[in-house]
């Protein structure tokens, strides 16, 4: 029954995680890219790791696992936030749609 809870987290986390780096290929500057690698890739890396320590049943590594996933859903945010705000002061230009 675990291993099928945890294969409920894993699969969408993978799916998310997928849809992020086909985002980060497909969208035309570094704001979308951004965009895409922070939000999606921060909810599937946390399922995945929720997943992973639920097949991993109840001990020291699952916990370690749990906490990891609780930095990684506190700090990408930040980061990104950080990114962007440097990416701005640097002045890194919005991408805009040519007009045909």
């Amino acid at each position: 029954m675990t291993q099928i809870i945890a294969i409920i987290f894993i699969v969408p986390g993978f799916f998310l995680i997928t849809v992020a780096v086909i985002g980060v290929l497909r969208f035309p500057d570094f704001y979308t890219r951004m965009h895409a690698a922070a939000k999606i890739d921060s909810l599937g890396v946390v399922l995945t790791l929720i997943g992973l320590a639920i097949y991993n049943g109840f001990s020291i590594a699952s916990v370690k696992i749990l906490f990891i996933a609780l930095f990684v859903w506190l700090t990408n945010p930040i980061s990104t936030h950080l990114l962007a705000k440097a990416a701005h002061h640097a002045g890194v230009k919005v991408w805009k749609k040519k007009e045909e």
